[in-house]
């Protein structure tokens, strides 16, 4: 059900007269779908448009006097569909309008609904209600990190701005990130349309690799070009480049997509890796230190036009390089938390080490976990980081599987698993073995 808030917002067209964007639009898409799959009965044009029947009705009526489209087989009174079961075909008029149609867009789909509600449905959505310390506590519940972490992670996402994770590698930021993502995803629904309309054009929002969709009953006073989704999660990683951050334009579908981070709105944006991007750090902060600090961004149409967007999801980036050599001040300034992933302690080690043998079902040997501390950390001085007790660990049951044997642990296994993974050129021997040095 809609809030009071966007209630207005989701309220449907009373008539096909009274749309919120051109009508014309609307009589383009039908005719392209009429084009390419010939004919199509009454409810299927309304299940491709999302609008009303009492509109879509008109919309093919309208076409029917202007000889666009015409009736080639009346089901009034079967099943109860009245004229949406009437079974409509394009005329050769209709084909040559089609045609005008296909070259200013060959987008058909469901009608867009006009970028000033969008806009507002995503200011009025964007999450205000606080998620309290026991749920940020539940989300990383499976990772082992110092006492209070949560409270370094909770008002970042409270705040709803931007958090950078920094630290060295293999201390989970990106598990982090995610479990967060996760909660923000998790958290109260939201109404999006599948596309937005902005002087004429089409913007398709709709992504099927972010948006979720959530059953709902049908409402007669909910416009169904609003769908329930969970909140989005956008995730991206070295594959990232500047266009991905702005419209995208098909020049032969002649509709555009809209960008990352259009997408993310009203859920939240991960850049993992931050640093090793195609598009350069520089590059992101001339694109985006105006959006994170006002909260709309601004794009442009082919044809010139100009229309702002709320720039409204939580922003994390993560990244494994130095802060200060990796971006200036004025950016680091306009994130507002900081939050340092190091490496564990001894303690939390042993607690990942142990958790990660319940997980993979290897029964802890305690002498054997002394031996990886001591040989593989220690006497190298290895730092320690959370990832490697599931990386060993891992290894080490394959080891056992290709042996034939049950998963277990001893310091032998051990040092067979540490030689497939370290990589370390300066030792040429290891415990107990002679290697050849890497050239």
């Amino acid at each position: 059900m809609a809030t009071n808030g966007i209630a207005e917002i989701l309220a449907p067209p009373p008539s096909f007269e009274q749309l919120d964007i051109p009508s014309s639009l609307v009589s383009d898409i039908i005719l392209r779908y009429f084009f390419n799959y010939g004919k199509a009965s009454g409810n299927d044009v309304k299940r491709l448009i999302r609008l009303p029947f009492r509109v879509t009705d008109e919309a093919l009526e309208r076409l029917q006097r202007e000889h666009l489209v015409e009736v080639r087989r009346g089901t009034s009174g079967l099943g109860g569909l009245g004229r949406q079961g009437y079974t409509y075909a394009i005329t050769d008029e209709g084909k040559n309008r089609a045609r005008d149609a296909m070259e200013r867009s060959q987008y058909i789909g469901p009608a867009p609904v006009p970028i000033e509600k969008y806009n507002k449905a995503v200011v009025l959505q964007t999450r205000k209600d606080a998620i309290s310390p026991e749920r940020v506590q539940q989300a990383l519940s499976h990772l082992v990190l110092p006492q209070n972490f949560h409270r370094r992670i909770g008002p970042a996402v409270n705040a709803g701005t931007s958090i950078f994770l920094y630290g060295p590698p293999g201390n989970g930021k990106t598990t982090i990130a995610q479990a967060v993502g996760m909660l923000v995803a998790g958290s109260d629904p939201v109404w999006l349309p599948h596309a937005v309309e902005v002087g004429g054009q089409i913007i398709q929002l709709f992504d099927k690799l972010v948006h979720r969709e959530v059953p709902v009953d049908p409402n007669p006073a909910i416009d169904p070009r609003w769908r329930m989704y969970r909140r989005p999660f956008v995730i991206v990683g070295g594959e990232l480049k500047l266009d991905s951050l702005d419209l995208r334009f098909d020049p032969v579908a002649k509709f555009y997509e809209a960008p990352l981070q259009m997408k993310a709105n009203c859920g939240m944006f991960l850049i993992d890796d931050f640093g090793r991007q195609q598009v350069s750090p520089a590059q992101l902060l001339n694109r985006w230190i105006v959006p994170l600090e006002t909260e709309i961004d601004l794009f442009r149409l082919q044809t010139g036009q100009t229309f702002e967007v709320p720039f409204k999801q939580l922003i994390v980036f993560s990244t494994n390089l130095d802060p200060e050599q990796l971006v200036d001040d004025a950016f680091l300034r306009r994130i507002q938390m900081k939050v340092g992933v190091f490496s564990p302690d001894e303690k939390m080690f042993y607690r990942i080490f142990v958790e990660m043998c319940n997980a993979l079902e290897v029964p802890f040997d305690k002498a054997s976990f002394i031996h990886f501390l001591q040989e593989w950390y220690h006497k190298p001085g290895r730092p320690l980081q959370a990832v490697h007790p599931r990386d060993i660990l891992k290894i080490v049951v394959s080891l056992c599987e290709y042996s034939g044997e049950p998963p277990h642990l001893t310091p032998e296994l051990i040092d067979e698993a540490c030689e497939s993974y370290f990589v370390d050129s300066s030792r040429a021997t290891i415990p107990g073995r002679t290697l050849a040095r890497v050239q």
